[in-house]
């Protein structure tokens, strides 16, 4: 699929996302109506207008109280707070573009390779959903700096308040991202007709196997090893010197754990047991992705793959998310709701991106290493074309000795 018939599809599911987010962010407001805490319940209310605040153009209450309050000291003071709100507007103003400026080029990438023909239309649904929130999270963190310098605050604990708003907002972007994406590959299906056939890469299945395997080891890594109590304690207890980068803990952890664990202690082994699972789940989604993924690949080139391996991992964490909220709900006797239930959906992002860029870069280096040999291909990958040997040269019959006579 060429570029020019990825990039209509690319720039409708950027521009529905950001307009999306846009449109949620102004319903803030109508949480505030007096009606709404009647239909849906005060705590159902306080959740959304959490999810909602960081996509919103109004100030939160933190910066409006503090130019208020500036603006009671002098004229001094009112300049101050009229900078402060616009430093917030500015923030806003970033934090829309940079969600179109990441989504397209991704986008455009995924579609290229991945195009949603010839079966492949479920995989690059879910390519372009993660990716929608991947662009959504880079996006609330190029922001943030200028949002944490509306609060007044911006050199206290920078670090901590920057890990916190990374991941802010990220409920409301996987509901957007997916409508996003649904857009967006419908559209990618109608562009691509009349481009020709679309083939898939021919991947012995034996470097499948072995790139999967190396892959899904490198997100193990994290889900496995750092994610462990212990270790995650001593990743939280990191001291960098200088005012800025003092307390890099939280900004760590959001970067570097896809997860967080400890031995059933106090707990039956049981329950254990089944929350791990939703960790196995994670794996074998990210196995599944990257064993299948050099086959659904027009070219299973080191961006492509890398570009995969992130949102393959992306999909095992909203996996993993899914089963750990059945599982509370069970426990729990559905006494919580589906909005505090579905808080966590949406988390882990920036470990995701950094784990599933190692996890494809290994993979892809593994195919181009482990594929140089003949190997047997696998039924699920199309097989190579058969090569065309020139024909033989032409030669005179060779006669034949007559038989003697009996």
């Amino acid at each position: 699929m060429t570029y020019r018939r990825a990039a209509i599809p690319a720039l409708a599911g950027g521009l529905l996302l950001t307009a999306l987010l846009w449109w949620a962010g102004a319903g803030v407001n109508a949480l505030h109506l007096q009606g709404t805490a009647d239909v849906i319940g005060g705590r159902a209310a306080a959740e959304l207008e959490h999810w909602l605040t960081p996509w919103s153009y109004d100030p939160p209450d933190s910066v409006r109280l503090g130019t208020a309050v500036l603006g009671g000291i002098g004229d001094t003071a009112v300049t101050d707070g009229s900078r402060y709100l616009a430093l917030y507007e500015t923030a806003m103003q970033i934090r829309f573009a940079a969600v179109f400026a990441f989504f397209v080029p991704g986008a455009l990438l995924l579609l290229r390779r991945l195009p949603p023909v010839n079966g492949r239309m479920p995989v690059s649904l879910l390519a372009v959903w993660a990716w929608g929130m991947v662009a959504g999270t880079l996006a609330a963190t190029l922001s943030a700096p200028w949002v944490i310098a509306s609060h007044g605050r911006g050199s206290y604990r920078f670090l901590p308040q920057l890990a916190g708003m990374m991941s802010s907002g990220r409920q409301i972007l996987v509901l957007a991202a997916f409508v996003a994406a649904v857009v967006t590959v419908l559209t990618a299906r109608v562009t691509a007709k009349g481009a020709g056939e679309l083939p898939r890469a021919a991947v012995p299945a034996r470097a499948a196997h072995l790139a999967a395997a190396v892959g899904t080891a490198a997100v193990a890594l994290s889900l496995v090893v750092l994610s462990y109590q212990p270790v995650a304690a001593s990743i939280q207890r990191v001291s960098l010197s200088g005012r800025l980068m003092s307390e890099p803990g939280d900004f760590l952890r959001q970067w570097l754990l896809l997860g967080g664990w400890a031995g059933p202690a106090g707990t039956p082994v049981g329950h254990w047991l089944l929350y791990r699972a939703a960790d196995v789940l994670l794996l074998a989604v990210v196995w599944c992705g990257l064993r299948w993924l050099p086959g659904m690949l027009t070219r299973a080139t080191v961006p492509a793959m890398a570009a995969g391996a992130v949102c393959a991992t992306v999909i095992g964490l909203l996996a993993n998310q899914l089963w750990q909220m059945a599982v509370t709900g069970t426990d729990s006797g559905m006494r919580w709701g589906l909005v505090q239930l579905s808080g966590g959906l949406g988390g882990g992002v920036p470990a995701a991106l950094t784990w599933g860029l190692v996890a494809g870069v290994l993979a892809a280096l593994t195919l181009r290493l482990a594929g140089g040999g003949h190997a047997e291909t696998d039924g699920s990958l199309a097989p190579a074309p058969p090569a065309v040997l020139p024909d033989p040269p032409a030669t005179a019959p060779t006669a034949l000795p007559d038989r003697p006579a009996g």
